[in-house]
């Protein structure tokens, strides 16, 4: 039988992997290698490295962590942990003075709007000291103070992560709208577009037919070894998502933060699967690029389809990543881009001026746009859609190559140092209009 007719096993590849020959490609590699106009048959290719980072809004935290001596009081109410609130339970706890908690990704701090439960995790993540106050049912309030080493549970969920990449958005009407597609409002009459989704890098369009994604498949959320649980919410053949969960002990925070919109804080959420090459229909999907992936423009307002276009007309020959020129900082008394940045990576120091934080930077590109000195710089393209008479500037990226493609050569170098380790899935994703 010829190689590239036949069927591998996980247990095959992982046999290359333990022996040291074994050929493992970031998705990133194996397209720029295509667009270079390289062919690959099965076997050229062992297992794809791929990987996402985008806002997630599916995603919780569920703790247990001790606050204070047993018998100190009876319940707690109502708990703030930087002050936002989390949900209390399900377990009572009753007396042992240990709390069970459920901190959802989209929950915004009671004292600071631009504060949300993604920059709470990533606080975590980063060992800093976070403030614990209760509430108890007999009217008393506590202040603890706590770090995620002291924290004993601290899992990570995702009820809606790592979707088959998503849409474009603008708005054709005439006036801005407030929406969680941009960080601030949307301008009208198609003055400039967002939108969302890894491409070439995406897990679930380089393996759409989930032949080595499944339930129990190992991934890595946020840098940390975790499972694959299932589909996610509103998940379908069409429009696949996933649900997961990982230790946040392990986490990197480089993956994960707050990202501030129009409507409230959301969390980014990086993930990273690695994809065995079993067969040929695979290895089709595997060597599909940026444009030849579908994306869809939809109207931010009813999401109706104005148009299609491609992943290739937003991140081909565009700047992946934003690059801070101080020199053309004009140090302005009000920083328009201090006040916008969704995750807050820039501020002013009154003595060194304006700061940049590389490492927090998502690459969104909103600063582009808004800065007026040209301190912040990134090509992010403009995109012509049917029908409409002006290219489309895209102003506003809720995901980051920069950040997926990190995760992607982190999970290659694991798997060809023996970290991590290729098995099958226990069991399939069904989804609810699968035959």
């Amino acid at each position: 039988m010829a190689d590239s007719d036949r069927f591998r096993t996980f247990s095959e590849i992982q046999e290359k992997i333990d022996r040291g020959d074994v050929v493992v490609l970031t998705a990133q590699e194996v397209c720029d290698r295509v667009r270079g106009g390289e062919s690959f048959d099965l076997g050229d290719i062992d297992v794809v490295t791929t990987a996402t980072s985008a806002l997630m809004s599916g995603t919780y935290a569920v703790l247990s962590f001790k606050v204070a001596e047993p018998d100190t009081f009876t319940k707690a109410e109502k708990v703030w942990i930087n002050s936002v609130p989390a949900q209390v339970g399900p377990c009572p706890n009753e007396r042992i003075g240990i709390l069970d908690l459920i901190d959802l990704g989209t929950q915004a701090s009671i004292s600071d709007p631009r504060y949300g439960a993604g920059d709470l995790f990533r606080d975590l993540v980063s060992g800093r000291q976070v403030k614990v106050e209760i509430l108890t049912d007999e009217g008393k309030n506590l202040t603890s103070f706590t770090t995620l080493k002291q924290i004993s549970y601290a899992m990570l969920h995702a009820s809606r992560n790592a979707f088959k990449n998503y849409l474009a958005f603008v708005n054709p009407g005439k006036t801005d709208i407030s929406t969680i597609f941009h960080s601030q409002t949307m301008k009208g009459n198609f003055e400039e577009m967002s939108f969302c989704g890894c491409g070439e890098l995406n897990p679930l369009e380089n393996d759409p037919e989930l032949k080595t994604i499944g339930i129990g498949t190992k991934v890595l959320i946020n840098g940390a070894q975790g499972f694959v649980t299932g589909p996610g919410t509103r998940s379908s053949l069409e429009k696949p998502n996933l649900a997961g969960a990982a230790d946040m002990h392990q986490m990197d925070p480089h993956f994960l933060g707050g990202f501030n919109t129009g409507h409230g804080p959301d969390i980014i959420t990086t993930w990273a699967v690695a994809i065995p090459v079993l067969d040929r229909d695979m290895l089709t999907h595997i060597l599909k690029t940026d444009d030849q992936i579908p994306l869809k423009v939809v109207d931010v307002r009813t999401r109706k389809p104005i148009g299609d276009i491609t992943y290739g007309d937003v991140w081909k020959k565009t700047g992946h990543e934003v690059v801070f020129n101080r020199e053309n900082c004009l140090a302005c008394d009000d920083c328009s881009v201090e006040e916008i940045c969704p995750v807050k990576e820039v501020h002013i120091d009154p003595d060194t001026g304006l700061q940049f934080d590389r490492l927090r930077c998502f690459h969104c590109g909103i600063c582009v746009s808004m800065c007026k000195g040209g301190a912040f710089t990134a090509d992010l393209g403009r995109v012509q859609i049917d029908g409409v008479a002006h290219p489309v500037p895209v102003t506003l990226r809720q995901s980051d190559r920069v950040k997926a493609l990190k995760a992607a050569r982190d999970l290659k170098d694991q798997i060809i140092t023996g970290q991590f380790t290729i098995t099958a899935p226990v069991g399939k994703i069904i989804f609810p209009d699968t035959p």
